[in-house]
């Protein structure tokens, strides 16, 4: 398990999780972190393709842009080919031999190094480029691309340890143990655009486990994500452990995902792409060195459903949160609600005070709590949901409805109350600032959970809000397989590596909770070893005396 030459027991602590730091007027930190904004929009970068530790720049490229402000360019993306992807999975494999050999205590301390300059010298860089690339808030940047993927490297060093330690009982004469060995062949981790930690987290967990990577990082992403990659490279990753390629999937994915040494796949992402991954690997198995192994978060139709009995202010105040909170672009974000008529009037004059308070626009203003949704297809899409509910009379659009991308992309925070349970913005994922509401006969709480229940076809996340415990009881058993991840007076957004294990079933994913031991498992392949101490030297058994 240890090749080490040393005789050094190491022990890794159990983590805490990193602080969340609020950037109020006048902080050091906030300081700082506008000083990284206006320095990143000085410099056009180019990014290059990571291969083998080796920069290529290529002939093609794409402009980057600031979603709000999409005149503006950060960075010239260099674009990968069918080659370049062929080039990456040799990388990985001529690498694999020796990093998998590694103690697994040295590469720990490499991403537990990457943890600390991410925390420290890094911060607000890896922030600023999450904020203007990816059109976040400052908290929710902080949230994401400093919190989270430091948890993940900080607490996946630490469950590592517990997979490791994982061992067989033994019997006398007979030593027992278990090698917990990365998988054959090399790891194609497919990354989205809107959280930072887990475009790191995908390749790097693997790596953690001796596997190594080919990471394709999203298109509307990749400026934290190469920065992030660098960091790992300044902390001693060594070449050809992850290589980094963005470009177009269409010339990226079907090599790899050919290749007889695919060990595995680690995706987020829509469920329609994961479903294509998933037929392109079944129609290939016959090819692959081994089955690989397939984790994937997809998408999401999240809920919350409030009981009578719910606090008013809370139940409003997690409906505007969870829906509006990064432009509703988070896989657990609220997308649909059910409410009892006794209380609608009230949550909406509560939803509509606050609603009316929401500033929108560019994220080097720190009072915006709304910015821009990441991409034209984006606001495509969710505009015309927009656009169709106005023309139904299933619906009326209570708030917002209004969309510009005249300087970036720009939709105002909409809520659709709507008479059908089964109308489209109820039951398919929108990923953007854009709430729909039902409203139920008090008595038929329980008719509205299996309601709830069969509409969608994702189980990501959700949330129930009642102050009688009978109720939530009930909301947990009728919606035990509707959420992976469920929520008792809360929004259904926020979880945090360590405490809230991520992850969704049914067309959700695999399930698989990235921030747990669970995720880790997935990147191991046990060995059993017996050794006998003195054994048997005779055929025969006392019973055929």
């Amino acid at each position: 398990m240890n090749n080490s030459v040393s005789n050094i027991s190491n022990t890794i602590s159990k983590p805490v999780n990193e602080p969340v730091l609020n950037y109020a007027p006048g902080e050091k930190e906030r300081m700082a972190l506008e000083n990284a904004l206006v320095e990143m929009r000085k410099e056009c970068i180019d990014i290059p393709l990571i291969i083998d530790g080796k920069e290529i720049h290529t002939e093609s490229k794409v402009d980057f842009r600031e979603p709000h402000k999409h005149s503006s360019v950060l960075a010239k993306v260099s674009q990968a080919t069918e080659e370049h992807a062929l080039m990456a999975v040799q990388a990985a494999m001529e690498a694999k031999a020796h990093w998998e050999r590694m103690p697994w205590s040295d590469r720990a301390t490499i991403f537990q190094t990457a943890a600390e300059l991410m925390a420290t010298t890094y911060r607000a860089k890896l922030n600023a480029a999450t904020m203007l690339g990816q059109s976040k808030s400052a908290l929710q940047a902080e949230i994401d691309s400093a919190c989270e993927l430091i948890d993940f490297l900080r607490f996946n060093a630490f469950f590592m340890q517990k997979v490791y330690a994982e061992q067989p009982e033994s019997a006398p004469g007979i030593s027992n143990r278990m090698e917990h060995r990365p998988l054959e062949g090399f790891i194609f981790a497919i990354t989205p655009f809107n959280f930072t930690a887990i475009a790191g987290n995908l390749p790097s967990a693997p790596a953690m486990l001796g596997n190594t990577a080919v990471w394709k990082p999203s298109g509307t992403s990749v400026l934290s994500n190469y920065i992030v990659m660098k960091i790992f490279e300044e902390a001693g990753m060594p070449a050809g452990v992850i290589n980094f390629l963005p470009g177009p999937s269409s010339k990226i994915a079907e090599p790899i995902l050919k290749d007889k040494d695919l060990g595995g796949v680690h995706f987020t992402g829509s469920t329609s792409v994961f479903r294509s991954i998933w037929k392109t690997i079944s129609n290939n198995i016959e090819h692959y060195r081994s089955y690989p192994r397939i984790v994937g978060e997809t998408g999401g139709k999240d809920f919350v459903v409030a009981h009578p009995s719910a606090d008013v202010k809370a139940l409003s105040t997690a409906l505007v949160r969870g829906a509006f909170e990064y432009q509703g672009q988070k896989c657990s974000a609220a997308s649909r609600a059910y409410i009892p008529k006794s209380l609608w009037s009230e949550v909406k004059s509560l939803m509509q005070k606050d609603i009316a308070d929401m500033k929108m626009g560019d994220v080097t203003d720190f009072s915006n709590f709304i910015n821009a949704v990441i991409d034209e297809k984006s606001f495509d899409k969710i505009s015309g949901y927009i656009q169709r509910a106005k023309e139904s009379s299933e619906c009326e659009i209570i708030f917002g409805g209004e969309c510009s991308k005249e300087e970036g992309y720009f939709i105002h925070p909409t809520v659709i109350e709507t008479t059908n349970p089964q109308y489209e913005s109820m039951v398919e994922e929108i990923f953007g600032p854009v709430l729909t509401v039902y409203i139920y006969e008090d008595e038929d709480y329980r008719k509205t959970l299996e309601l709830c229940d069969q509409s969608s076809e994702y189980a990501l996340t959700g949330a129930i809000f009642a102050k009688d415990k009978p109720a939530v009881n009930t909301a947990m058993d009728v919606l035990r397989h509707a959420a992976g991840n469920f929520y008792v007076n809360d929004k259904p957004t926020g979880a945090v590596v360590g405490q809230q294990p991520f992850g969704g079933s049914r067309a959700s994913g695999t399930n698989d909770k990235a921030g747990s031991v669970l995720n880790l498992y997935r990147w191991v392949s046990p060995q059993t070893i017996k050794e006998t101490y003195d054994p048997p030297t005779d055929y025969r058994y006392p019973f055929m005396g």
